[in-house]
C-alpha cells in the first residue's frame, strides 16, 4: 500500500528489496554531487535502515518513489534537520539521473509538503545547496520560498520553507 500517491507516482516505505536500485542510485556521482561522497552499497543499506527506524519512531522518513508502472525513480519524503539552532521537518529528494528532468522530483516533493500539512506539520524546509539550481527549482515548485542563505554543514545553503499559513504559489 502507498504512503502517498500522485498522478505519475507513488511513494511507498524503503524496504531490503529495494537495495539494489539505491545503492545504483547512491553510488552515482552526479546523484550524488552535494554530498559529501557517494554511497557504497553499505551506505544505501543504512539509508535504507535508517528511514525504516524513521517510519517507527516518526510515521515519516525518505520514501521510494516509483511510476505507477513499477519504475524505480529515486526516493522522496520527510526527515528532521537541525538548522540554525532548531530542529526542522525537511523535504528531501534523491533521482537516478535518468529519471531526472521529468518532473518527478517537484511532483514528490510536493505531495510529501502537503502530506506533512494534513499532518498537522506546519513548518516544512528544504535546504539546498547554493549551487545546486535544479533542486532550488524543485523547491520552488514543491510551494518553498527562499527564506535565508546560512551556513550549513560548512556549505553556504539556501533555506526554503513553507508554512500552512503562508503556502507557496503552487499550493
Amino acid at each position: 500500500m502507498p504512503v502517498l500517491t500522485t498522478d505519475r507516482l507513488r511513494l511507498d516505505e524503503l524496504t531490503d528489496a529495494d537495495l539494489d536500485d539505491v545503492a545504483a542510485m547512491v553510488a552515482d556521482p552526479a546523484v550524488m554531487r552535494f554530498y559529501p561522497a557517494p554511497l557504497d552499497r553499505t551506505g544505501a543499506q543504512r539509508l535504507i535502515d535508517r528511514n525504516r527506524a524513521r517510519y517507527t519512531e516518526l510515521g515519516f522518513g525518505l520514501w521510494a518513489v516509483r511510476t505507477h508502472a513499477g519504475e524505480f525513480v529515486g526516493d522522496c519524503g520527510l526527515t528532521m534537520q537541525h538548522v540554525d539552532g532548531r530542529d526542522e521537518v525537511e523535504v528531501g529528494y534523491h533521482l537516478r539521473t535518468a529519471a531526472q528532468g521529468h518532473g518527478y522530483a517537484a511532483e514528490a516533493a510536493r505531495a510529501c509538503v502537503q502530506h506533512a500539512h494534513q499532518r498537522g506539520i506546519e513548518r516544512v524546509v528544504a535546504i539546498v545547496d547554493h549551487e545546486n539550481l535544479s533542486s532550488q527549482r524543485v523547491a520552488l515548485r514543491a510551494g518553498l520560498l527562499l527564506e535565508s542563505v546560512l551556513d550549513h554543514g560548512g556549505r553556504s545553503t539556501h533555506l526554503y520553507a513553507t508554512t500552512v499559513e503562508g503556502p507557496g504559489p503552487d499550493e
